[in-house]
């Protein structure tokens, strides 16, 4: 067996999972899809992509409709300009686009700057590719990571600076004045950056940036439907690329799966043309949910810090309790689960991820419980 393979641990998120799922009558604060159904007329364009007979082989990067239809997309949301022709791939997932990313750009014994607390799907990929992850401790910075902060652990050995904005688990992100400290450092080192933005649709008080937009040349951009239009599991993700970097990783990409579902790809062409406001109504939403959440998590006694996007917060438990047996034991007593902390890295030690993509009423009566349990 590999040995980077046998050294790969099951993400911290699903071995908790597993732990609690037995428990009867759970509200779980864990979720990391949107509660809200595909749009209808994304779904109506999959089936008539069966019913037209859309179900062969596409070209590997996707079809031009849908890389035209991102490509337009980009430039109107984010003004981001990539060519649909060589610069857009179509993925299975922005998970796919994030591990033929790195696959492209990493080489042995290089180093990769990422935040910690960060999504865990970023360390198995690098590992494999025989590099070392270098995590930044954010958590006396509010969660994020700033070119002040990244200068220190740049060696000769640095070759990329992962950043995820708005983040899971914090929901924090990145603001034009900070990104571009971010791409002065790229610049200077001659460092490649990877954006991952599956998030960037749902954000509330400010519009989002891309660093795309500011370091064009050393970024590679990665974005989806998953979250934006709630399509988890149509597995369409998107890498964006200048097309030198595009034209490696297109060949990484078509060595492993050939191409993304073409029914789904349909389905994505929908969601990108008519359906290029479908999040809205969601983030609405999350944007209740937020405030609910916040005011609740204060009220019990959490460290917390406002989320920008995304729908988590990433609290701090009273007491600053070892997070894993103090979610378990949540779980156990009160019937509320939450993550851990420590599943997103050493350093989410202390605290929680509490999820809002649920109902009002989901949420109330889990603050409920907890505002029990705690008490005892």
């Amino acid at each position: 067996m590999n040995e980077a393979v046998k050294n790969i641990e099951i993400s911290g998120i699903r071995k908790f999972f597993n732990k609690i799922q037995h428990i009867d009558g759970m509200i779980s604060l864990t979720i990391g899809q949107p509660d809200f159904p595909t749009p209808s007329h994304i779904k109506e364009a999959a089936k008539n992509a069966i019913d037209h007979n859309h179900t062969n082989y596409t070209h590997n990067a996707g079809i031009i409709e849908l890389r035209k239809a991102i490509s337009d997309y980009m430039l109107e949301k984010y003004q981001l300009n990539y060519r649909a022709e060589d610069e857009v791939i179509v993925t299975n997932g922005a998970s796919q686009a994030i591990d033929t990313a790195l696959r492209t750009i990493l080489s042995k014994n290089e180093e990769v700057i990422l935040p910690g607390p960060v999504y865990p799907g970023y360390t198995p990929v690098i590992k494999q590719c025989g590099a070392v992850p270098v995590f930044i401790n954010t958590t006396d910075h509010h969660f994020k990571m700033t070119a002040d902060m990244i200068r220190p652990y740049i060696t000769e050995q640095t070759s990329c600076i992962i950043l995820p904005y708005p983040s899971n688990p914090t929901g924090v992100s990145l603001n034009r004045s900070e990104l571009q400290g971010i791409a002065d450092l790229a610049v200077e080192f001659d460092l490649l950056i990877l954006a991952d933005e599956i998030y960037s649709e749902l954000t509330y008080d400010e519009t989002h940036v891309s660093i795309g937009t500011i370091a064009r040349e050393r970024t590679i951009t990665i974005n989806g439907l998953s979250k934006s239009h709630s399509m988890t599991g149509w597995r369409i993700g998107v890498l964006m690329a200048p097309e030198h970097i595009a034209a490696q990783c297109l060949k990484v990409h078509q060595y492993t799966v050939s191409c993304a579902s073409s029914i789904s790809q349909y389905a994505a062409l929908a969601a990108y043309t008519a359906g290029k406001n479908d999040a809205e109504t969601m983030k609405e939403a999350y944007g209740k949910r937020r405030a609910l959440t916040e005011e609740k998590l204060n009220e019990l006694g959490f460290d917390v810090v406002k989320p920008d996007g995304a729908f988590y917060f990433f609290a701090g438990i009273p007491g600053a309790k070892n997070a894993e047996e103090f979610a378990l034991d949540l779980a156990a007593h009160a019937k509320v689960g939450v993550v851990p902390g420590t599943a997103f890295g050493p350093e989410g030690e202390g605290y929680i991820r509490v999820s809002y993509a649920c109902s009002e009423d989901q949420l109330n009566e889990a603050f409920e419980r907890m505002k029990n349990y705690l008490s005892r």
